[in-house]
């Protein structure tokens, strides 16, 4: 399996095609959208999932772990799928979970979707998490530099041999890095939309995964971006 490198602040960070991020310069592994549970609080509206997608993220977040062996973990908010997630993991689940965190500094930056500490996000519980020239948040905000964020579950459609493929994906502009989510039953937030693509407007690349590795695609700049730009140019001097 080989991870992408990408360069932002100075640093060089690895694009792992499991959806993580690893900075090697402090041995620091980044994940998003975890949304552990989601599978169980489907049930408990009376939609009935197998309900694995908890263990299947775990399958991929001890991979990770093996592949990396970092020193910390930092979890991008939306960990678990709402406020009572941790109440209703499976013995076994919990378990698995509470042997990583004491194995490894975790940092869990809480998103929308969990709000406040749960019983099983042993480590440290923040709103962001600041280190080097990065700043660790759920959802983009504010000046770009060094941003590392969740929150949209981006994906990408693009066009193999005659035909398309939609997967999750990176997205970056240099500046700023958007997280795909890590967990088993989350869907995906095309990166043209605007919710995603506001935060682009010069475009950039999305790093699409695959089974071994990731693939790179240019992102265009945003329609109002090109706008912008046309204006300025039909104004300018000829």
């Amino acid at each position: 399996m080989s991870a992408a490198p990408l360069h932002i602040a100075g640093e060089r960070l690895l694009l792992d095609p499991g959806g993580a991020v690893f900075w090697p310069g402090e041995s620091v592994l980044v994940v998003a959208d975890l949304h552990l549970e989601k599978g169980s609080a489907a049930a408990e509206r009376g939609q009935l999932l197998p309900p694995w997608d908890t263990r299947a993220t775990l399958d991929v977040l001890a991979s990770l772990l093996r592949r990396y062996r970092p020193k910390t973990v930092v979890a991008l908010g939306d960990s678990f799928h709402d406020k009572r997630g941790a109440e209703r993991l499976m013995a076994a689940d919990q378990a698995r979970l509470a042997a990583m965190t004491r194995a490894t500094r975790f940092i869990w930056v809480l998103g929308n979707h969990d709000p406040a500490a749960q019983a099983a996000m042993a480590g440290e519980v923040v709103a962001e998490w600041h280190s080097g020239p990065f700043r660790f948040r759920h959802e983009a905000s504010g000046p770009a530099k060094g941003e590392i964020s969740g929150h949209f579950h981006p994906k990408a459609t693009v066009p193999v041999q005659g035909t398309t493929v939609t997967r999750p994906c990176f997205v970056t502009d240099g500046m700023r890095l958007m997280l795909p989510a890590l967990g088993a039953y989350t869907g995906g937030l095309d990166v043209r939309d605007a919710a995603i693509a506001r935060w682009f407007p010069k475009g950039g690349r999305i790093f699409l995964l695959g089974k071994e590795r990731v693939f790179s695609f240019p992102l265009a700049a945003s329609r109002a971006h090109r706008t912008q730009m046309g204006a300025q140019i039909a104004e300018g001097p000829i």
